[in-house]
């Protein structure tokens, strides 16, 4: 139905004059479709107002909306069958791929067949070696998760590949967060590794509503997942219909049972995938709706995400004086010696004190590669830090030199 859509609309890719003005739409290699304007083979900078009201110009733009649309639609489908495991015939991406909007999409996505894992091409699938395994139009391929990666001892080459051909996904998957069952957790149906923190409901709610939870007035917050007939639940105790102005709620466990029998799943029968997005989600929650003004410790797989990244960031910038210790980037500078933590980016001179800087407004960010479209702004603000403190003899601003006590 999708690659219906475009077939369509095929016309109005092709060139049309309007008042010896010519119009038509263009995909970019992201898949986001624009309309291009040109005059004596120039690209105009905006639509002339003579012809937006022409009834071929109304329709572009439709047009244009539409396949707008189909994008969105479409990385939240591929997301979600990543999520839930969902099988595709190898000739269903085939096909998928001869739609422009879709096989920007699907291009940079890793796929995994049994045990062979690569990018989607020409039937194959292709390694960031080469290495090309062809398939059959009838073999089945889904989407591989991050735990898939791991198991596969693969992520980091693919991590690498990303970075060195400076590819970014539509969503994070070669970068997402990843989040293994503990020892502790696996007898019990009830996880409390995120015990004790507050948040506010309504907030929590709202975040948590783009990821498919629903609020239960006696349950909690739950997540259902129908195929595997498992119901995850947030549990705290509040109200989650209510603001809580008095008191902010505090969480007291996650847990999962079975959707017919209602009776307790333990931690060790729930799909890898599925406890890992559950845990991805409450740590989600607890990042952007907790209470007070300071942000709870970040995950341990955002750190190991962040070192990653800056793994193989730092040779690009042939940066030999930086070391990941721990959560700290250890970074030895000319003027002086400075620690920074991947969770919360804070700068501490060795020896010395906190380095204050004031973070750039997200609409005056730089451009800083990150291997997805959903950039990360604590992220980006991170790498940049230890770039920044990596070459301390190139900063110019005299409100962070001022603070660093010269030792070298």
């Amino acid at each position: 139905m999708e690659t219906q859509l475009i077939k369509n609309q095929q016309q109005y890719f092709g060139p049309k004059e309007l008042e010896n003005i010519s119009i038509y739409l263009q995909v970019d290699e992201y898949g986001k479709t624009s309309i291009i304007c040109q005059k004596q083979n120039k690209q105009l900078k905006s639509v002339p107002s003579k012809i937006k009201k022409e009834p071929y110009y109304l329709a572009l733009k439709q047009a244009k909306n539409e396949f707008i649309d189909q994008y969105r639609r479409s990385k939240i489908m591929f997301e979600q069958a990543m999520e839930n495991s969902t099988l595709f015939l190898a000739d269903e991406i085939t096909l998928l791929n001869q739609n422009p909007i879709l096989k920007p999409l699907l291009q940079n996505l890793v796929f995994i067949h049994d045990d062979d894992i690569g990018y989607f091409q020409n039937n194959s699938l292709i390694s960031p070696t080469k290495d090309i395994i062809k398939l059959n139009a009838d073999d089945k391929i889904r989407i591989a998760h991050p735990i898939d990666l791991y198991k596969s001892n693969l992520w980091h080459i693919y991590q690498q590949d990303l970075f060195t051909r400076q590819i970014k996904q539509p969503f994070k998957q070669i970068f997402r967060e990843l989040y293994l069952k503990i020892d502790d957790e696996l007898n019990s149906a009830q996880s409390h590794r995120y015990d004790g923190y507050q948040i506010q409901p309504q907030k929590t709610q709202a975040v948590l509503k783009t990821r498919n939870w629903i609020a239960s007035y006696y349950e909690g917050l739950q997540k259902v997942y129908y195929q595997e007939n498992i119901i995850a639940t947030i549990y705290a105790a509040v109200d989650w219909f209510t603001p809580a102005d008095i008191e902010a709620p505090i969480l007291e466990y996650v847990s999962f049972y079975d959707r017919k029998t209602f009776k307790d799943i333990l931690i060790k029968d729930i799909p890898d995938i599925i406890f890992s997005e559950v845990m991805r989600d409450v740590d989600l929650a607890i990042s952007i709706a907790h209470v007070g003004g300071v942000d709870p410790e970040t995950s341990h797989s955002t750190i190991q995400m962040r070192k990653a990244i800056l793994e193989f960031t730092l040779p690009l910038f042939k940066l030999n004086n930086v070391s990941l210790n721990d959560n700290f980037a250890i970074i030895k500078g000319n003027l002086a010696d400075y620690s920074i933590h991947l969770g919360s980016g804070l700068v501490h001179q060795m020896a010395g004190a906190e380095i204050a800087i004031s973070v750039v407004p997200s609409q005056h960010r730089g451009r800083l590669f990150l291997p997805f479209v959903d950039e990360d702004p604590k992220t980006a603000e991170i790498i940049t830090k230890v770039l920044l403190f990596a070459k301390d003899n190139d900063i110019k601003d005299p409100f962070i030199l001022n603070q660093i006590k010269v030792v070298k």
